[in-house]
């Protein structure tokens, strides 16, 4: 059979691997940590390279987890509420967790243990199935609900991420979803390529929280390298229509990785750290404080489901 899963411990981390016989495609989840995203390998002529910047060992996860955010799962909300503070039907409410700014920061799940549900092999793909189900654990968000994520990879070294979350509180509840993941294709970022489909940047105030307003951006709706350009923005995406809303690509390999999120998925939030060596290409239903501002933000009612999927395809351009 083409596909095979496998667990492996690796430096600490029990990981869930998935592979592509033939083409020696790799994926490995940690489901300890948020189901997170640990790698996503890709043969090359001579060794395999893993696109995915990921913490080395366990010690450095739990660590940085909380700091870094590496491939962490956003939910029940992405990046940053300010002062983590918000009301929600007239009842105001403020999460305990902070990051080092005053803000909450990246959700609630991101260091959460998943378990996993189901694992399923075929000759075209190798996917699994976890869970995580929210009961309440922060009284600023006293709400229940299910999380499940499904990873599947499939040929031409295709990684879909499923997230479904099922509202299973008696009333509506206020969601949106996102990941986190860090990628590096060799050297500097500087000397990639990099392209995403919108003409409009969100304006952030200087503690990073959106103003309201709409900005025209559009250096990066044509292939573009990034240079010495920095970004910690938000973005408004295009309808994609089917084709990557998102490119990047190091000229010097090229290796490259194409993103092609759903409708849900209409924000892109970009973050180049400063060490330069990988870029945070970050996938959103609603922007940033969207418990504050709404936008994007999903009132979910009772008993029903929301799912956001994103496709990473990675290949030599």
């Amino acid at each position: 059979m083409g596909y095979s899963i496998n667990h492996i411990e690796d430096n600490g981390l029990n990981l869930v691997l998935l592979k592509d016989e033939l083409n020696s495609t790799e994926v490995a989840i940690l489901p300890e940590f948020g189901a997170l995203l640990h790698s996503f390998r890709i043969r090359g002529r001579d060794r395999s390279v893993n696109v995915i910047d990921n913490y080395r060992d366990l010690l450095q996860v739990q660590n940085e987890i909380g700091r870094s955010f590496k491939s962490a799962r956003l939910s029940p909300y992405p990046c940053r509420i300010p002062e983590g503070k918000y009301v929600y039907e007239g009842a105001p409410a403020e999460f305990n967790r902070k990051f080092v700014d005053g803000s909450s920061i990246h959700g609630l799940l991101y260091d959460k243990p998943f378990k996993v549900l189901q694992e399923f092999v075929n000759d075209q793909m190798a996917s699994v199935s976890l869970q995580y189900r929210y009961e309440k654990d922060d009284l600023a968000y006293p709400f229940k609900y299910d999380c499940r994520v499904k990873y599947s990879l499939q040929g031409d070294s295709i990684l879909r991420v499923e997230t479904t979350v099922t509202n299973q509180s008696d009333g509506p509840i206020p969601i949106a979803d996102g990941w986190h993941p860090y990628f590096q294709l060799g050297g500097k970022i500087d000397e990639w390529m990099l392209y995403f489909d919108s003409d409009s940047l969100i304006e952030f105030d200087e503690k990073l929280i959106p103003t309201g307003k709409l900005i025209k951006y559009d250096q990066f709706q044509r292939l573009q390298k990034i240079g010495t350009t920095e970004l910690d923005n938000c973005f408004v995406l295009k309808d994609s229509n089917g084709h990557a809303v998102c490119e990047l690509i190091n000229p010097q390999n090229n290796l490259k990785v194409s993103f092609y999120p759903d409708r849900a998925y209409s924000y892109l939030q970009i973050f180049t750290p400063p060490h330069r060596k990988s870029i945070a290409i970050e996938n959103l239903s609603a922007a940033p404080d969207c418990f504050n501002n709404k936008m994007g933000l999903i009132l979910l009612p009772p008993g029903d489901s929301q799912s956001f999927t994103v496709r990473y395809r990675v290949s030599w351009s």
